[in-house]
């Protein structure tokens, strides 16, 4: 048993209840019963590993409590319209005050959900255009609804507000026009026999179906492919063209009759229809998507694009980096005496208007700025934004709204920021404390800890190994509290290895690149090596690698080009294009591209951990292979929850059934058949070492890795998952429940799990988040082994652990947004902690003195 001493300053606090929560018996998910108390009006940071329970803590326990009172004193219907948490598992929570959670999640994946509408700039703005714009004359004033592409009356009807058409083409339809019918020409038909069937009907009307497509005539291609005709079809299976054409004039029975569909029909009518996000996305590739020429892909009606502000109309203004939109709007926001001027001498009527408005919007410009995110757009769609970046914008808009006596739960709000920007967030977190608010912060960044009034560490590890509150107090307490992984990176002597340096292999030279903020760009990346991308947000890093460098290198391997949004409906995703770029040199160095991302492994609680990198198939043939298992002639997949044969057939291999209720939470109440096992009883009867399937997939990665001691292939797959920092996670947890930096770090060790070929290009984007430094260091020491295999690792980060610890660092910026987009320095680590130029440099000189020492000439 843990034996975990209760700190003087906690006893003390315990004596002065006043301006402290109170925390008694929080046992939710892995906390021990646990007792905690913690000041408000205070900056209050959660720390502690990987799994530790932190977030069990602050979201699962304080929030969800503070979410329950709140409910409770709302009507019925309206809390109808909450998204309500479950009750958390706690004996009694005193003096805590109503809350609002920032937590780490991607935006709705519909473009019409932008940086406007999160922060309700675009509100105010077409308030602006609306009371305050310049319309031309004779016409009639428009409703600030008319400046809003996703309302009836302000979007452009030819594209609906999305700013693009979508069309089937002969060419998009057709890709090989020397292929004929009968060798599926028409790629845009449906697959296997429904193809087969319309392919029939052609025959019967009497089209050549084996003459190549280019060769048939225009007008035959023009009805086959765009027709609205519906004709009902007499088919006779096994003839050619002219046996169909004498059995129809002999009037023989035919073995079916059809409707034949024209190819556009079929794609359009599909895509407009269908329940399958499979086959969506499949007729989805048979779209041609152009900009729409009535609104110029500007998604507003004519009328509303007439309306200018400061020579500019909405859809331009809304363009522009907030930076620069701050600026245009300051003279407004200052009522400079020029401006205002100018403005009464020709609408005198709108000049306190534009100030009141403009003013309003400066303000709240200020605080995006100070945070900064003053490269993105009032445009931009939320699918395009990251997780950090969503989340400050939501704070933005609280530290506006001028709240008092309210506790923020955070979720690691650092996530995705270049340290420079962190500071920026510590003081808009400073600024809603002195509103006299309380932050309750769960985070890994060692400058945000530091930064706190009060420390509340769980631990001592993850999983089962966790879920004690190892110390709660200040920083300068910190240093005691031995049993902490998280202290010896506040006070102790974070060592980066040092070591010789690799050279590389060859350089992966891109020319001409082009996208987003990166214009005309030649830069070399080291093959062999491995690779940090620095940089302030919005610098260009994510556009450089995760985008170009994936485009041009699967263009080149002949693999399909990875989406950077392949959620939601596919009509509106953001059209965003690489405008330029080519690979000039050593793309036949590789072979094999691994992009290992942070979107989820499953969209089901089904998809699991265990499924997702095939460990569970060598666990089903271990109990199909037991004696009692071949006794009764169960295989692999007797042992599988998604198959009827094995699972319970009451919560069909759920685990639980949901009890609706009207106006509380939706209960998930373990399945009274299997009581949450999945399986039926018969299954559960076969054990291998006096375990079951169901208690299998209940074990931790650390306890099945002791389990299976003689199971070389399943305990070579947990060592892998244990390597990478997720030794606390359940075999069978599902894949709703994991962050975006654990499921990355699952595909990390799914590919792990593979025989190292050598000269593959690994490319990650921010590996780190979520994690630990004690887990940084373990993350690290996995890429570093790829090297080794001979493949090459480029990843963008943040993190100048890791950044110190690799080959080569890439710094891109200087700045954000248009100030972006250049290399300022390249070299190793050491040469880049000393550039002049670089905003990295500063952060990764902490590093410099353990670096390892610059032992190559230039190797270009």
């Amino acid at each position: 048993m843990l034996e975990i001493n209760k700190p003087p300053f906690q006893a003390a606090a315990e004596e002065r209840p006043h301006g402290f929560v109170r925390v008694r018996g929080a046992r939710e998910h892995n906390l021990k019963n646990i007792d905690l108390v913690i000041p408000r009006d205070a900056l209050v940071v959660f720390t502690g590993v990987s799994g530790s329970g932190k977030s069990s803590l602050a979201f699962g326990t304080l929030y969800a409590e503070a979410q329950r009172r709140y409910l409770e004193s709302v009507s019925p219907y309206a809390r109808r319209l909450f998204h309500q948490m479950a009750v958390p598992e706690v004996d009694e929570i005193d003096g805590l005050p109503p809350a609002v959670a920032l937590q780490q999640q991607r935006g709705s994946p519909s473009t019409r959900s932008s940086v406007g509408s999160v922060t309700t700039l675009s509100n105010l703005l077409r308030m602006l255009y609306s009371r305050a714009g310049d319309y031309p004359r004779h016409q009639a004033h428009l409703d600030a609804e008319a400046f809003s592409p996703n309302t009836p009356a302000g979007a452009c009807p030819q594209c609906h507000g999305l700013g693009r058409v979508y069309e089937a083409t002969e060419r998009s339809m057709v890709p090989d026009d020397s292929k004929s019918i009968r060798e599926r020409a028409i790629a845009a038909w449906p697959p296997a026999w429904h193809g087969g069937n319309l392919r029939d009907m052609l025959t019967s009307l009497g089209y050549d179906v084996d003459r190549p497509w280019r060769e048939l005539p225009k007008e035959a291609r023009d009805w086959i492919l765009y027709t609205d005709e519906q004709p009902v079809v007499p088919v006779y299976i096994g003839y050619d063209r002219d046996e169909a054409r004498r059995a129809i004039r002999r009037k023989e029975e035919p073995s079916y009759r059809g409707n034949f569909s024209s190819a556009r029909r079929y794609v359009l009518n599909t895509f407009a229809t269908t329940e399958s996000a499979s086959i969506k996305k499949r007729v989805a590739r048979y779209m041609v998507s152009t900009e729409c020429p009535l609104c110029d892909g500007k998604r507003l009606r004519r009328e509303a694009l007439s309306v200018k502000f400061a020579g500019f109309d909405i859809a331009d203004i809304s363009g522009i980096p907030l930076a620069r939109l701050a600026d245009l709007l300051r003279p407004y926001a200052e009522a400079t005496a020029a401006t205002l001027t100018k403005l009464k001498t020709r609408h005198p009527e709108k000049a306190l208007v534009v100030q009141r408005i403009a003013e309003d919007l400066s303000g709240r410009l200020t605080v995006l700025l100070d945070l900064g995110l003053g490269y993105l757009s009032l445009e931009r769609s939320t699918p395009t934004l990251s997780p950090g970046e969503l989340q400050r914008l939501r704070l933005a808009t609280q530290v506006r709204s001028n709240l008092f006596g309210v506790v923020y739960v955070l979720d690691e709000p650092s996530a995705g920021l270049h340290p420079a920007d962190t500071e920026a967030l510590l003081t808009a977190l400073d600024r809603l404390k002195l509103s006299g608010n309380s932050l309750f912060v769960v985070e890994h960044d060692i400058d945000v800890i530091r930064h706190a009034d009060w420390i509340v560490d769980v631990g001592p590890g993850a999983g089962d190994l966790g879920g004690h509150v190892l110390y709660s107090g200040p920083l300068q307490g910190f240093e005691q509290a031995e049993q902490s992984q998280t202290r010896r990176y506040l006070f102790g002597d974070t060592i980066v290895s040092d070591r010789t340096p690799r050279p590389p292999k060859g350089w992966l030279r891109l020319r001409g690149v082009s996208r987003n903020n990166i214009h005309g760009l030649d830069v070399d990346f080291p093959l062999g090596g491995f690779t940090t991308v620095t940089g302030v947000s919005g610098s260009g890093k994510s556009s450089l690698v995760s985008q170009v460098l994936v485009e041009l290198i699967a263009k080149q391997l002949g693999h399909p080009i990875p989406s950077i949004d392949d959620e939601g409906d596919e009509l509106e995703r953001t059209v965003v294009t690489t405008r330029g770029g080519r690979i000039a040199g050593g793309a036949q160095d590789v072979k094999r591209l691994v992009v290992v991302d942070q979107k989820a492994i499953g969209r089901t609680p089904r998809s699991n951990l265990a499924t997702y990198t095939g460990l569970f198939d060598h666990v089903r043939k271990i109990f199909a292979a037991t004696k009692s298992a071949r006794a009764r002639h169960y295989n692999a997949g007797r042992f599988s929850f998604n198959v009827a044969k094995g699972r319970c057939e009451t919560c069909e291999g759920e685990g639980f059934v949901c009890v609706e209720l009207l106006f509380l939470p939706s209960v998930y109440a373990p399945c009274p058949s299997c009581h949450g096992a999945r399986f039926n009883p018969q299954t559960l009867e076969i054990e291998y070492r006096n375990k079951n399937i169901a208690a299998v997939l209940g074990m931790t990665v650390d306890d099945a890795f002791a389990f299976f001691t003689e199971e070389p292939k399943v305990r070579r797959s947990l060592e892998v998952l244990r390597q990478v920092g997720l030794g606390y996670l359940r075999l069978g947890q599902p894949a709703t429940e994991l962050s975006g930096g654990e499921a990355q770090r699952i595909k990390l060790a799914s590919e792990l799990q593979r025989p190292q070929r050598g000269d593959t290009l690994y490319i990650l984007d921010e590996p780190t988040t979520g994690l630990h430094p004690a887990d940084v260091e373990r993350l690290i020491a996995q890429l570093d082994g790829l090297v080794e295999s001979g493949n090459t690792v480029i990843v963008v980060e943040h993190d100048m652990r890791v950044a110190a610890g690799s080959d080569w660092v890439m710094d891109i910026g200087p700045g954000a947004g248009d100030e972006g987009g250049r290399v300022v320095a390249f070299g190793r680590p050491a040469e880049v902690a000393g550039s002049s130029i670089s905003r990295t440099a500063p952060y990764l000189s902490r590093f410099r003195a353990r670096l390892a020492p610059n032992r190559l000439e230039a190797l270009r």
